[in-house]
């Protein structure tokens, strides 16, 4: 058999599940959805102009799951512009056009700054 004993008070737990529940802690999540978009469209490569204005994003607000997504609506023949900047494609005449990585290097700043922002609303719960 297994005894626990608890004293003291749990009004900071109780305060900080309320405020997790609250959805308090992903307010932010709309200016750093801008600010990715503001990211990966200055990191796209501009011939057109089009793959840059495409970017935008929506926030996945669901119970236990709460994101970002970042989306580009710039698609050519049922496929993702920024896909095949990113990985590379093959050509009609069978050559290859390689990828460039330009999206990781974009977001990565972005992703670093959701995770200190949530960790700092969590913490100040």
């Amino acid at each position: 058999m297994i005894n626990v004993n608890a004293s003291g008070s749990f009004n900071k737990t109780e305060k900080f599940l309320k405020k997790i529940n609250s959805n308090e802690i992903f307010s932010s999540l709309n200016r750093l959805g801008q600010k990715g978009v503001d990211a990966l469209s200055s990191a796209s490569p501009v011939e057109t102009g089009l793959l840059s204005t495409s970017w935008d994003y929506y926030i996945i607000n669901k119970v236990g799951k709460k994101g970002i997504v970042w989306t580009n609506t710039n698609v050519e023949n049922n496929i993702p512009v920024a896909i095949l900047v990113q990985y590379g494609h093959a050509t009609k005449d069978g050559g290859l056009v390689e990828g460039l990585d330009y999206i990781n290097p974009a977001i990565q700043p972005i992703f670093d700054e959701i995770a200190t922002t949530v960790w700092r609303e969590v913490n100040r719960a």
